[in-house]
């Protein structure tokens, strides 16, 4: 992509997970398959829940990736096959290495009617990281900047004079951004790092592209700053990173390099092997099953350029 065509708008697809819970899956996408490291990215909600609803996601296994989930509006609790059962509240981010190997399951407390908002993103991990011993770490104080303009959270990497201190293996950036008042004003923006920013509440637009719920604007490296127009209240999240220079498969709950290594945990996590643990807390709910790999070939491959 060069400076001439900067900008890449990428439609989210619009799934349904469980009983009125929506998602817009923006990345993986035929256009952009990752975004730095990041290489998954999901916008939940906002959804309202009547007491005895909510999100329920049984136990399932991952491998080769870091699971990151920053937490808007609403509480889930993380309950990991480590013995982890942590909830998350808003403002607050959940990160799970998942390494060689782990289970987990997120579920939403039921006891009364609540709401729930969050964006899901998944980190794949270099070939030097992606066997490690799995670990999960909750991330309450994140570091936050006021101006005139907005208010901002450092979810990863340095941003606006701030670092965040959640743990990562490659250069990462993510910001959430919330206007004060209709304003314009401008972000900077590392030129190594390729962006992707999309919105989360509200009505923005940047460097003159409009910018609406379920889609993403993606930015090549070398752009060093970009010019948001937000009205009032208007959420914005902004992610990026260093180009990814790995292969990687990715399917289901795996972050691979061969088709061989998802077929080999899908069958650990079907057999019920020693590497994905196991979760006893009965909150976590039903296992779910993996789908079938009959009749799937997979070629890694590269982001699109």
């Amino acid at each position: 992509m060069s400076i001439e065509n900067p900008i890449l708008r990428i439609e989210g697809r619009i799934a349904e997970i469980g009983k009125g819970m929506k998602i817009a899956r923006m990345i993986p996408n035929r256009l952009r398959r990752t975004i730095g490291a990041w290489c998954f990215l999901d916008h939940a909600g906002p959804v309202n829940f009547l007491a005895g609803e909510g999100m329920n996601v049984g136990p399932h296994p991952h491998i080769g990736l870091q699971t990151f989930t920053w937490m808007i509006e609403g509480q889930v609790r993380h309950i990991d096959s480590l013995g982890n059962s942590q909830m998350i509240y808003p403002n607050q981010v959940n990160l799970m290495t998942a390494g060689r190997g782990i289970s987990h399951a997120e579920v939403s407390p039921t006891d009364k009617a609540s709401t729930l908002h969050a964006a899901q993103l998944w980190i794949a991990l270099e070939d030097s990281h992606r066997h490690i011993e799995p670990q999960f770490q909750n991330y309450p104080d994140l570091p936050m900047v006021d101006t005139e303009c907005f208010h901002a959270t450092v979810l990863v990497g340095n941003s606006l004079g701030v670092t965040s201190p959640v743990s990562v293996f490659t250069p990462l950036v993510a910001v959430d951004l919330v206007a004060k008042q209709t304003s314009t004003f401008e972000l900077e923006l590392d030129p190594n790092f390729e962006h992707g920013i999309t919105l989360l509440e509200g009505e923005a637009t940047v460097d003159g592209e409009s910018l609406e719920a379920g889609t993403l604007l993606y930015f090549a490296t070398g752009h060093s700053r970009v010019t948001i127009s937000g009205h009032a209240a208007a959420r914005i999240l902004v992610i990026g990173g260093e180009p990814f220079k790995e292969d990687i498969l990715l399917w289901w709950n795996f972050v691979a390099r061969t088709q061989e290594e998802l077929e080999q945990a899908r069958r650990d996590w079907a057999m019920e092997t020693p590497r994905f643990g196991v979760i006893t807390d009965q909150r976590a709910g039903n296992r779910l099953d993996a789908p079938s790999l009959e009749g799937l070939h997979l070629k890694a491959g590269r982001p699109t350029n």
